[in-house]
């Protein structure tokens, strides 16, 4: 069985709610900047109640997420809050930049990336929604009908437009990410503005029209000129960054000459097993170990451990 982080399932997410919301003296509400979750010393995160005076610095509703054995979940966007820490780093590939707001002054904004290993899969699952769905509301503020400003309903799972009355939806972008075989080796990939030493498996949106398996064969021709034949579904993983749904799948590869598409990667090569196991041992001199929590970590495990089948 692969592990990653993000995993669906643990939650109540209590749809019939929605329309009203739980406003009751157990609901708290997660806490996040430009996508950024508030925890405490520990790495806990922050629960606020609703009624917080710090989120007289949101744009928006607190969204409602589900129902959890401690209560009901929000998420609160502080959008309008501008910290007094440098933030140069907000963006960037790896941000590695804490922030502190005066409210909590002995916890810290922090990348979800780099604690998502971390997360229950209660917490993951909380984050992960969290944090897509206030991601879809930052860049969706403005009717695509009309272009008049639309506001949050329906707990924060609807916007609606009061110029033209439509209702626009939460978005999720179907990505595929292929471990691409041939014989006892894997294809591996890096992007130009990745850490030194990071690889990863190939990766791609899904477009209009599009199935899973022709995606897979249309992306890895594309970045790297490998022609692929059987495409098998492994696992998928919700991937928040900022609204996608990975799904991973196991691809063979029909041919091994690599010709690099250089404007979507900046190398590819194959890799044996062997040499797959020193990567994720830490210890190969020029490829890092995969980031944990990650589904693209948890298929080259599962693939150097025999572990993905066709």
């Amino acid at each position: 069985m692969l592990n990653f982080a993000f995993s669906a399932g643990a939650l109540d997410r209590a749809a019939h709610l929605r329309p009203a919301g739980v406003p009751d003296g157990s609901s708290r509400a997660m806490v996040f900047w430009r996508g950024k979750l508030l925890v405490d010393g520990n790495g806990n995160t922050v629960l606020a109640p609703l009624d917080h005076p710090a989120f007289a610095n949101i744009r928006d509703i607190p969204v409602f997420i589900g129902l959890t054995p401690e209560g009901a979940r929000y998420a609160a966007d502080l959008a309008l809050w501008v910290p007094l820490e440098d933030a140069a780093t907000i963006g960037e590939f790896v941000d590695r930049s804490e922030q502190v707001h005066p409210a909590w002054p002995s916890a810290k904004f922090v990348e979800v990336r780099g604690i998502m290993a971390s997360l229950t899969p209660l917490e993951g699952e909380c984050v992960a929604t969290a944090r897509a769905l206030l991601s879809w509301h930052g860049s969706h503020r403005f009717c695509a009908n009309c272009g008049n400003p639309s506001v949050a309903a329906d707990s924060g799972w609807v916007r609606k437009c009061a110029a033209c009355g439509t209702h626009h939806f939460p978005r999720t972008d179907p990505v595929v990410i292929m471990a691409i075989t041939s014989g006892n080796r894997l294809l591996l990939g890096r992007g130009a503005s990745w850490p030194e030493g990071m690889y990863s498996l190939l990766a791609g949106f899904v477009e209009p029209g599009e199935d899973i398996e022709t995606a897979v064969r249309r992306e890895v021709f594309e970045e790297s000129g490998i022609k692929v034949g059987s495409v098998t579904y492994v696992a998928s993983q919700p991937w928040p960054f900022p609204m996608s749904l990975m799904f991973g799948c196991l691809g063979e590869a029909m041919s091994e000459e690599i010709t690099l598409d250089l404007k979507e990667l900046a190398d590819a090569r194959w890799v044996d097993r062997e040499e797959v196991r020193t990567i994720l041992a830490g210890t190969h001199p020029t490829i890092a170990k995969p980031r944990s929590g990650a589904i693209a970590g948890a298929l080259i495990e599962g693939w150097a451990d025999g572990g993905l089948a066709r």
